[in-house]
Protein backbone atom coordinates (compact mmCIF):
# COMPACT_ATOMS: atom_id res chain seq x y z
CA UNK A 1 0.00 0.00 0.00
CA UNK A 2 2.75 2.42 1.00
CA UNK A 3 4.49 1.87 -2.31
CA UNK A 4 1.47 2.84 -4.40
CA UNK A 5 2.01 5.64 -6.88
CA UNK A 6 -1.54 6.32 -8.02
CA UNK A 7 -4.91 6.39 -6.33
CA UNK A 8 -8.03 4.66 -7.52
CA UNK A 9 -10.10 6.33 -10.21
CA UNK A 10 -12.60 8.86 -8.85
CA UNK A 11 -15.67 7.32 -7.29
CA UNK A 12 -18.63 9.66 -7.68
CA UNK A 13 -21.04 9.35 -4.78
CA UNK A 14 -24.36 11.07 -4.33
CA UNK A 15 -23.96 11.98 -0.68
CA UNK A 16 -21.45 14.63 0.23
CA UNK A 17 -19.51 14.77 3.47
CA UNK A 18 -17.78 17.87 4.83
CA UNK A 19 -15.30 17.69 7.69
CA UNK A 20 -13.36 20.37 9.55
CA UNK A 21 -9.74 19.51 10.34
CA UNK A 22 -7.66 21.64 12.73
CA UNK A 23 -3.89 21.45 12.27
CA UNK A 24 -1.48 23.30 14.54
CA UNK A 25 1.18 24.52 12.12
CA UNK A 26 1.39 27.22 9.46
CA UNK A 27 0.74 26.77 5.75
CA UNK A 28 4.47 27.12 5.14
CA UNK A 29 5.20 23.98 7.17
CA UNK A 30 5.66 20.78 5.18
CA UNK A 31 3.36 18.90 7.56
CA UNK A 32 0.49 21.24 6.71
CA UNK A 33 1.38 21.13 3.02
CA UNK A 34 1.33 17.34 3.15
CA UNK A 35 -2.07 17.38 4.87
CA UNK A 36 -3.43 19.66 2.14
CA UNK A 37 -2.02 17.30 -0.52
CA UNK A 38 -3.75 14.40 1.25
CA UNK A 39 -7.05 16.28 1.34
CA UNK A 40 -6.82 17.09 -2.36
CA UNK A 41 -6.08 13.47 -3.25
CA UNK A 42 -9.13 12.33 -1.29
CA UNK A 43 -11.33 14.91 -3.00
CA UNK A 44 -10.12 13.78 -6.42
CA UNK A 45 -10.50 10.09 -5.63
CA UNK A 46 -14.07 10.57 -4.40
CA UNK A 47 -15.21 12.87 -7.17
CA UNK A 48 -15.56 15.72 -4.68
CA UNK A 49 -17.95 13.86 -2.38
CA UNK A 50 -15.50 13.98 0.53
CA UNK A 51 -14.49 17.51 1.48
CA UNK A 52 -12.11 18.23 4.34
CA UNK A 53 -11.57 21.86 5.31
CA UNK A 54 -8.10 22.36 6.78
CA UNK A 55 -7.80 25.03 9.49
CA UNK A 56 -4.08 25.71 9.92
CA UNK A 57 -1.96 27.49 12.53
CA UNK A 58 -4.20 26.79 15.56
CA UNK A 59 -6.94 28.86 13.91
CA UNK A 60 -9.87 26.58 14.80
CA UNK A 61 -8.62 24.58 17.79
CA UNK A 62 -5.24 24.94 19.46
CA UNK A 63 -2.84 22.00 19.52
CA UNK A 64 -3.30 21.12 23.22
CA UNK A 65 -7.05 20.63 22.61
CA UNK A 66 -6.99 18.79 19.26
CA UNK A 67 -6.65 15.25 20.64
CA UNK A 68 -9.70 15.67 22.87
CA UNK A 69 -11.65 17.42 20.10
CA UNK A 70 -11.15 14.45 17.77
CA UNK A 71 -11.87 11.95 20.54
CA UNK A 72 -15.19 13.58 21.48
CA UNK A 73 -16.26 14.20 17.89
CA UNK A 74 -16.12 17.98 18.21
CA UNK A 75 -14.21 17.67 14.93
CA UNK A 76 -13.97 14.60 12.73
CA UNK A 77 -10.25 14.91 12.00
CA UNK A 78 -7.13 16.67 13.20
CA UNK A 79 -3.36 16.62 13.25
CA UNK A 80 -1.27 16.58 16.42
CA UNK A 81 2.32 16.49 17.61
CA UNK A 82 2.03 13.10 19.31
CA UNK A 83 4.59 13.64 22.06
CA UNK A 84 2.83 16.76 23.33
CA UNK A 85 0.28 14.38 24.85
CA UNK A 86 2.75 12.27 26.81
CA UNK A 87 0.84 12.97 30.03
CA UNK A 88 -2.15 11.18 28.48
CA UNK A 89 -0.15 8.04 27.65
CA UNK A 90 3.63 7.57 27.86
CA UNK A 91 3.58 5.70 24.54
CA UNK A 92 2.87 9.06 22.88
CA UNK A 93 6.23 10.50 23.95
CA UNK A 94 8.55 7.62 23.06
CA UNK A 95 9.78 9.28 19.87
CA UNK A 96 11.02 12.34 21.79
CA UNK A 97 13.48 10.55 24.08
CA UNK A 98 16.89 12.03 23.19
CA UNK A 99 19.18 9.63 21.34
CA UNK A 100 16.90 6.60 21.64
CA UNK A 101 16.56 6.66 17.85
CA UNK A 102 19.25 8.49 15.92
CA UNK A 103 18.61 9.60 12.35
CA UNK A 104 15.87 8.87 9.86
CA UNK A 105 16.48 5.12 9.56
CA UNK A 106 16.30 4.49 13.30
CA UNK A 107 13.34 6.87 13.68
CA UNK A 108 11.50 4.79 11.06
CA UNK A 109 12.32 1.58 12.93
CA UNK A 110 11.13 3.09 16.21
CA UNK A 111 7.85 4.00 14.54
CA UNK A 112 7.46 0.47 13.19
CA UNK A 113 8.20 -1.02 16.62
CA UNK A 114 5.75 1.23 18.47
CA UNK A 115 2.99 1.74 15.89
CA UNK A 116 0.69 -1.05 17.13
CA UNK A 117 0.83 0.20 20.73
CA UNK A 118 0.22 3.76 19.59
CA UNK A 119 -2.78 2.75 17.47
CA UNK A 120 -4.23 0.66 20.30
CA UNK A 121 -4.02 3.57 22.74
CA UNK A 122 -5.71 5.92 20.29
CA UNK A 123 -8.45 3.36 19.55
CA UNK A 124 -9.34 3.35 23.26
CA UNK A 125 -10.08 7.06 22.83
CA UNK A 126 -12.27 6.43 19.80
CA UNK A 127 -9.57 7.65 17.41
CA UNK A 128 -8.09 6.09 14.28
CA UNK A 129 -4.59 7.12 13.19
CA UNK A 130 -4.39 7.28 9.40
CA UNK A 131 -0.75 8.23 9.03
CA UNK A 132 2.21 9.72 10.87
CA UNK A 133 5.15 11.83 9.67
CA UNK A 134 8.36 12.76 11.47
CA UNK A 135 9.82 16.17 12.09
CA UNK A 136 13.46 16.79 11.18
CA UNK A 137 16.01 16.06 13.89
CA UNK A 138 15.74 18.17 17.04
CA UNK A 139 18.37 20.80 17.82
CA UNK A 140 19.14 23.36 20.52
CA UNK A 141 18.65 27.07 19.80
CA UNK A 142 19.86 29.78 22.13
CA UNK A 143 20.97 33.38 22.46
CA UNK A 144 24.31 32.30 23.94
CA UNK A 145 26.58 29.31 23.20
CA UNK A 146 25.73 25.93 24.76
CA UNK A 147 28.89 23.88 25.18
CA UNK A 148 27.77 21.84 28.17
CA UNK A 149 24.84 21.35 30.50
CA UNK A 150 26.39 23.99 32.77
CA UNK A 151 25.58 26.58 30.09
CA UNK A 152 21.90 25.61 30.34
CA UNK A 153 21.64 25.99 34.10
CA UNK A 154 18.73 28.30 34.85
CA UNK A 155 18.03 28.91 31.14
CA UNK A 156 14.34 29.44 30.39
CA UNK A 157 13.98 26.72 27.81
CA UNK A 158 11.08 26.20 25.43
CA UNK A 159 10.06 22.54 25.25
CA UNK A 160 7.41 20.81 23.16
CA UNK A 161 6.34 17.84 25.29
CA UNK A 162 6.39 16.47 28.83
CA UNK A 163 9.44 14.34 28.10
CA UNK A 164 11.46 17.23 26.64
CA UNK A 165 10.47 19.24 29.72
CA UNK A 166 11.91 16.45 31.85
CA UNK A 167 15.05 16.51 29.68
CA UNK A 168 15.41 20.25 30.26
CA UNK A 169 15.05 19.77 34.02
CA UNK A 170 17.73 17.07 34.08
CA UNK A 171 20.06 19.41 32.17
CA UNK A 172 19.45 22.19 34.69
CA UNK A 173 17.20 24.37 32.51
CA UNK A 174 13.73 25.71 33.31
CA UNK A 175 11.19 24.12 30.92
CA UNK A 176 8.63 26.53 29.46
CA UNK A 177 5.66 25.59 27.27
CA UNK A 178 5.34 27.84 24.21
CA UNK A 179 3.38 27.06 21.04
CA UNK A 180 5.34 27.19 17.78
CA UNK A 181 3.46 30.26 16.56
CA UNK A 182 4.40 32.15 19.76
CA UNK A 183 8.14 31.38 19.74
CA UNK A 184 9.39 34.73 18.31
CA UNK A 185 7.41 36.75 20.85
CA UNK A 186 8.53 34.48 23.70
CA UNK A 187 12.18 35.08 22.81
CA UNK A 188 11.63 38.81 22.28
CA UNK A 189 10.17 39.18 25.76
CA UNK A 190 12.69 36.80 27.39
CA UNK A 191 9.98 34.34 28.37
CA UNK A 192 12.47 31.87 26.91
CA UNK A 193 16.13 32.21 25.93
CA UNK A 194 16.63 28.73 24.49
CA UNK A 195 14.63 25.90 22.96
CA UNK A 196 14.69 22.44 21.45
CA UNK A 197 12.99 22.11 18.08
CA UNK A 198 13.68 21.22 14.47
CA UNK A 199 15.38 23.24 11.78
CA UNK A 200 12.02 23.44 10.04
CA UNK A 201 10.41 25.26 12.97
CA UNK A 202 13.48 27.46 13.23
CA UNK A 203 13.06 28.59 9.64
CA UNK A 204 9.29 29.07 9.96
CA UNK A 205 9.79 31.23 13.07
CA UNK A 206 12.79 33.08 11.55
CA UNK A 207 14.97 32.03 14.46
CA UNK A 208 17.89 34.18 13.28
CA UNK A 209 15.92 37.24 14.39
CA UNK A 210 15.94 36.20 18.06
CA UNK A 211 18.64 33.52 18.53
CA UNK A 212 22.23 33.27 17.37
CA UNK A 213 23.22 29.68 18.18
CA UNK A 214 22.08 26.41 16.57
CA UNK A 215 23.51 23.24 18.11
CA UNK A 216 22.82 20.48 15.59
CA UNK A 217 22.17 17.86 18.23
CA UNK A 218 20.09 15.46 16.08
CA UNK A 219 18.54 14.25 19.33
CA UNK A 220 15.26 12.75 18.10
CA UNK A 221 12.63 12.91 15.36
CA UNK A 222 9.20 13.35 16.99
CA UNK A 223 6.17 12.73 14.83
CA UNK A 224 2.89 14.34 13.91
CA UNK A 225 -0.15 12.13 13.38
CA UNK A 226 -3.29 12.59 11.31
CA UNK A 227 -6.27 11.35 13.28
CA UNK A 228 -9.96 10.78 12.65
CA UNK A 229 -12.86 10.18 14.99
CA UNK A 230 -13.76 6.48 14.76
CA UNK A 231 -17.53 7.06 14.79
CA UNK A 232 -17.25 9.61 11.99
CA UNK A 233 -15.01 7.17 10.10
CA UNK A 234 -17.54 4.35 10.34
CA UNK A 235 -20.29 6.61 9.01
CA UNK A 236 -18.38 7.13 5.76
CA UNK A 237 -19.25 5.04 2.69
CA UNK A 238 -16.77 2.23 2.11
CA UNK A 239 -15.43 3.74 -1.16
CA UNK A 240 -14.59 6.97 0.71
CA UNK A 241 -12.81 5.07 3.47
CA UNK A 242 -10.79 3.18 0.87
CA UNK A 243 -9.88 6.44 -0.87
CA UNK A 244 -8.72 7.92 2.43
CA UNK A 245 -6.63 4.85 3.24
CA UNK A 246 -5.04 4.95 -0.21
CA UNK A 247 -4.22 8.65 0.14
CA UNK A 248 -2.81 8.01 3.63
CA UNK A 249 -0.60 5.20 2.32
CA UNK A 250 0.98 7.76 0.00
CA UNK A 251 1.00 10.76 2.36
CA UNK A 252 3.05 8.94 4.99
CA UNK A 253 6.14 8.05 2.90
CA UNK A 254 5.76 11.35 1.05
CA UNK A 255 5.94 13.20 4.37
CA UNK A 256 8.96 11.27 5.61
CA UNK A 257 10.77 12.05 2.37
CA UNK A 258 9.95 15.73 2.88
CA UNK A 259 11.29 15.54 6.44
CA UNK A 260 14.66 14.35 5.15
CA UNK A 261 14.79 17.07 2.49
CA UNK A 262 13.67 19.83 4.86
CA UNK A 263 16.24 18.82 7.47
CA UNK A 264 19.09 19.58 5.06
CA UNK A 265 17.50 22.67 3.53
CA UNK A 266 16.47 24.27 6.84
CA UNK A 267 19.94 24.06 8.39
CA UNK A 268 21.37 25.74 5.30
CA UNK A 269 18.69 28.43 5.49
CA UNK A 270 19.55 29.13 9.12
CA UNK A 271 23.23 29.34 8.21
CA UNK A 272 22.52 31.63 5.27
CA UNK A 273 20.67 34.01 7.58
CA UNK A 274 23.58 34.33 9.96
CA UNK A 275 23.04 31.75 12.67
CA UNK A 276 26.11 30.02 14.08
CA UNK A 277 25.69 26.31 13.23
CA UNK A 278 27.74 23.93 15.38
CA UNK A 279 27.79 20.24 16.24
CA UNK A 280 27.47 19.48 19.95
CA UNK A 281 30.71 19.41 21.91
CA UNK A 282 31.76 15.96 23.15
CA UNK A 283 30.84 17.02 26.68
CA UNK A 284 27.34 18.21 25.75
CA UNK A 285 26.76 15.09 23.65
CA UNK A 286 27.78 12.85 26.54
CA UNK A 287 25.54 14.75 28.96
CA UNK A 288 22.45 14.69 26.73
CA UNK A 289 22.96 11.01 25.90
CA UNK A 290 23.14 10.24 29.63
CA UNK A 291 19.86 12.10 30.10
CA UNK A 292 18.35 10.13 27.22
CA UNK A 293 19.39 6.84 28.84
CA UNK A 294 17.79 7.92 32.12
CA UNK A 295 14.60 8.98 30.33
CA UNK A 296 14.44 5.59 28.59
CA UNK A 297 14.70 3.85 31.98
CA UNK A 298 11.97 6.10 33.39
CA UNK A 299 9.79 5.45 30.35
CA UNK A 300 10.09 1.68 30.74
CA UNK A 301 9.24 2.14 34.41
CA UNK A 302 6.00 3.88 33.41
CA UNK A 303 5.04 1.44 30.63
CA UNK A 304 6.10 -1.87 32.18
CA UNK A 305 6.32 -5.04 30.12
CA UNK A 306 4.52 -3.45 27.16
CA UNK A 307 7.11 -0.69 26.95
CA UNK A 308 10.00 -3.07 27.46
CA UNK A 309 8.69 -5.20 24.58
CA UNK A 310 8.60 -2.16 22.28
CA UNK A 311 12.19 -1.23 23.14
CA UNK A 312 13.31 -4.84 22.55
CA UNK A 313 11.44 -4.86 19.22
CA UNK A 314 13.13 -1.61 18.24
CA UNK A 315 16.59 -2.87 19.20
CA UNK A 316 16.07 -6.06 17.21
CA UNK A 317 15.13 -4.00 14.15
CA UNK A 318 18.32 -1.96 14.51
CA UNK A 319 20.42 -5.11 14.75
CA UNK A 320 18.73 -6.77 11.76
Amino acid sequence: MAGATTLAAPTVLRAQTAWDMPVPYTDGTYHTQNVRWWVEEIAKATGGSMKIQVHSNNSLIRLPEILRAVSTGQVAAGEILISQFGNEDPFYELDSIPFLAQGLDQATKLYEASKAALQASLQKRGIRMLYSVAWPSQAFYSKTPINSAADMRGMKFRTVSPITSRMAELLGAVPTAVQASEVPQAFATNIVTGMITSGATGVQSRAWEFASQFVNLRASMPKNAVLVNERAWLRLPEPVRQAMLAASAQAEPRGWKLAAEVEIASVEELRKNGMTIVDPTPQLLTEVKAVGAKLTEEWIGKTGDAGKAVIENFNSRIRA
